[in-house]
């Protein structure tokens, strides 16, 4: 039986493409294993899925900034090297999948060591510091962008990962699920599973310039719901754990961030979407970035959170709708952002007899 080890972890991101393929691994035949730090929320996804079988290693986060934990991370990454190191020997791996994330470090060199070929996946456009640490132990990079694939020698543009019930929506069952009526456009805003304040902020005082035009479906995070607020054509939901295909599916239009999990998701379901990307001051500017690619390559329009206002996200999305079927057309022309078959066929190219 062919054994191969996926590793990555930290935030969701990190987690849901090696989600994505446990599923089709098992049925090529795969045993599965895991690796993950000890207590991290990957180990809360991973652990009780059945045929998959969790091991928790030490790691820490390697920081760009003061910080106390500095002094104390580097050993707990260096145990974690010797720990994987000793895993990977006695599982003696055909391939190990790598999403990313701190965790992913000592598990790559653990698998350097044992002369074990990793394969690799960068999300963003350009790579994360715990990726860039990984390449020169890694065979192939997996991109979600070309632009990340053409910059990088090992690197080749394949999309990311993505669940199969993302695909199986229903615009007829979203609209009863959320008690929305479909005779006007519907506008699905997400910020993630914590929302996004500037967003929320902005979109509940641009309602009445919305709602002539648009029924709103407002995913606003865990404790972001207003009470106060009740508009006939606007629905709050904190958080779904499931139907979030359904509410992809009766959307005509979005507004989102910019994670490149979300994008590879919209580019898959061609759904034309205004991109609000999380601000540098607050991040590495990584999803400006993946914004940016997105609107040079017609996918997307774009609208920088300091630029946000109610009037300006109305206006940019009335001409979203009204020019929804070019970026439809421009998304059908592109590769699916659907990775999943072409990481599944690399993995089998890469994975040692």
């Amino acid at each position: 039986m062919k054994r191969i080890v996926l590793t990555g972890g930290g935030t969701a991101g990190h987690v849901t493409p090696n989600l994505a393929l446990i599923p089709h691994l098992q049925e090529r035949g795969w045993e599965i294993h895991y690796v993950g730090s000890i207590n991290g929320m990957e180990k809360d996804l991973v652990e009780n899925l059945p045929g998959v079988h969790y091991h928790g290693v030490a790691s820490g986060k390697l920081r760009r900034y003061l910080d106390l934990k500095n002094l104390s991370d580097p050993f707990r990454v260096l145990q974690g090297a010797a720990q994987a190191t000793a895993l990977l020997a006695k599982l003696k791996p055909n391939v190990v999948f790598s999403k990313g994330g701190f965790v992913s470090v000592p598990v790559v060199y653990g698998a350097w060591l044992n002369r074990v070929p990793v394969v690799s996946h960068e999300s963003d456009l350009s790579p994360g510091l715990a990726n860039r640490l990984c390449q020169p132990f890694v065979r192939l990079v997996c991109t979600s962008f070309p632009e990340t694939a053409n910059g990088l020698k090992k690197g080749r543009y394949t999309g990311t990962p993505l669940r199969d019930e993302l695909f199986a929506g229903s615009r007829e069952r979203g609209l009863a699920r959320f008690g929305l009526e479909g005779k006007k456009p519907v506008l699905l805003v997400t910020g993630g599973s914590s929302g996004a304040q500037a967003i929320n902020k902005t979109l509940r005082e641009a309602l009445p310039l919305l709602l002539p035009d648009f029924e709103v479906l407002h995913l606003c995070g865990r404790g972001n719901l207003d009470e106060g607020l009740q508009r006939k054509g606007y629905r709050q939901v904190e958080y779904l754990s499931d139907g979030m295909a359904d509410a992809f599916a009766c959307a005509d239009v979005l507004i989102s961030r910019a994670g490149s999990n979300t994008l590879c998701e919209i580019l898959a379901l061609r759904k034309p979407s205004l991109l609000v990307p999380y601000p540098k001051g607050a991040s590495r500017g990584d999803q400006i970035e993946n914004a940016a690619s997105f609107a040079q390559r017609g996918l997307a329009k774009v609208l920088l959170q300091e630029n946000m206002t109610p009037q300006t996200l109305q206006a940019q999305l009335r001409q979203l709708y009204d020019e929804r079927a070019d970026y439809i057309r421009a998304m059908q022309a592109e590769p699916s952002g659907n990775g999943l078959q072409a990481v599944l066929q690399i993995l089998e190219e890469t994975a040692k007899p």
